[in-house]
């Protein structure tokens, strides 16, 4: 038994060790954007639901890397203060599946091939959801979603979605960057990321580890019905949100659990639905409810569940028409530990870069925010101001 636990946590470190680096770089170009980003601007571009607002939220949303809490909290504050509710829901979709980091990351423990397909497949689910949204979502059920939004009951990371930290400072984006208020905007969105999505982050390697050690292959083969091309072909983007939803891991913490279900047999198709689905776990599903009432978040979970199957099917069969869908085999789950590579490298540099940046916000009153972070927004709306330091 303790052999078996040291196996599954010595699988978690390895994978750990591998994202590392890829984690750092994504947030703090997350930072950077979300330091010269104002929240103010962001709501008045996303009016309404046509394509080109939809366009700029997707990529506002990319360019603002959060984890799932954090971005569905992000997405019910944007609602809030004017922002189109289709809009803010594909604000939400890239700001957690369309980030650097996670294209990253995919790249590395499963191949190029699955960073194509996940910003060739959020753009579809996206698609999708505002066809679905114009079709379905009646002025009832908004009017309904917009009162209860309005009541401001607390889900998750509601101080975070609350605080404005970008910089006040006019003048061209280098020097409000370079600023020392820049410095400082950009290492307090650093670390509050860090701190949103380390809970998840920590139990996705855990479980990865500890299905990786534990569940035979065959279990998985027999699952994804492996030895039938086509039924897999069909089950897998079905199944995989169904799987992320009882899974309770979301945001990047998922993806090494996609590493472990690949390699067990999910189909390509499986593999993004899985990803996609970090928004439609149970803690999230009850936050929608909190948020909007039950009818929305029955809404919602139906919506998203379909656009996530979707879009799973158009990328299982678009890369598999073009000869794009990787082997199995190739995927890596690391188990080789710390070694003298270029990994080991490029993460000495990166944590000097996150030890600089954790200095910073320690020196320039972070930790006070942090303690502010999960908690409930103050009632005047207003953000935290970095002009104060």
């Amino acid at each position: 038994m303790t052999h078996a636990i040291l196996h599954a946590l010595s699988i978690a470190g390895s994978m750990t060790w591998e994202i590392t680096w890829a984690l750092i770089l994504g947030f703090a170009l997350s930072a950077v954007v979300q330091a010269i980003a104002r929240k103010s601007t962001v709501v008045s571009l996303l009016g309404d639901d046509r394509p080109r607002s939809l366009a700029i939220a997707a990529g506002l949303g990319a360019a603002s890397s959060s984890c799932s809490y954090a971005a569905v909290a992000l997405a019910r504050s944007l609602f809030r203060k004017g922002a189109n509710f289709t809009a803010a829901m594909a604000f939400e979709i890239a700001s957690t599946n369309l980030v650097v980091e996670l294209g990253i990351i995919l790249a590395l423990l499963m191949g190029w091939q699955f960073t194509a397909a996940e910003f060739f497949g959020g753009p579809i689910m996206i698609l999708v959801l505002a066809v679905l949204f114009r079709l379905f979502l009646r002025s009832r059920l908004l009017r309904e979603a917009r009162e209860q939004a309005e009541r401001g009951l607390a889900g998750s990371m509601e101080g975070h979605a609350a605080m404005d930290m970008s910089v006040h400072r006019e003048g061209p984006f280098a020097r409000r960057l370079l600023s020392g208020e820049g410095f400082t905007a950009t290492s307090h969105v650093f670390v509050m990321e860090w701190a949103a999505i380390l809970r998840d982050l920590v139990l996705g390697l855990l479980i990865a580890g500890a299905i990786a050690a534990w569940v035979p292959d065959s279990f998985w083969q027999t699952f994804f019905f492996e030895g039938h091309p086509l039924a897999a072909k069909l089950w897998g983007p079905i199944i995989g949100p169904l799987v992320a939803i009882a899974s309770f891991v979301c945001s990047i913490g998922n993806v090494p659990l996609a590493v472990v279900l690949w390699k067990g047999g999910i189909s390509f198709g499986g593999v993004i639905s899985f990803i996609f689905a970090d928004l439609l776990i149970l803690p999230i599903l009850n936050i929608y409810r909190k948020y909007y009432g039950p009818r929305t978040a029955a809404f919602l979970l139906v919506t998203f569940y379909l656009s996530m199957v979707t879009a799973g099917y158009v990328v299982e069969f678009t890369f598999g028409g073009l000869g794009l869908i990787p082997d199995p085999e190739d995927a890596t789950i690391p188990m080789e530990g710390v070694s003298w590579n270029y990994t080991t490298y490029l993460n000495i540099a990166f944590l000097l870069l996150a030890a600089a940046l954790l200095v910073r916000f320690l020196r320039t009153g972070g930790p006070a925010m942090l303690r502010m972070m999960s908690g409930r927004p103050g009632t005047d709306g207003h953000g935290h101001d970095h002009a104060a330091h």
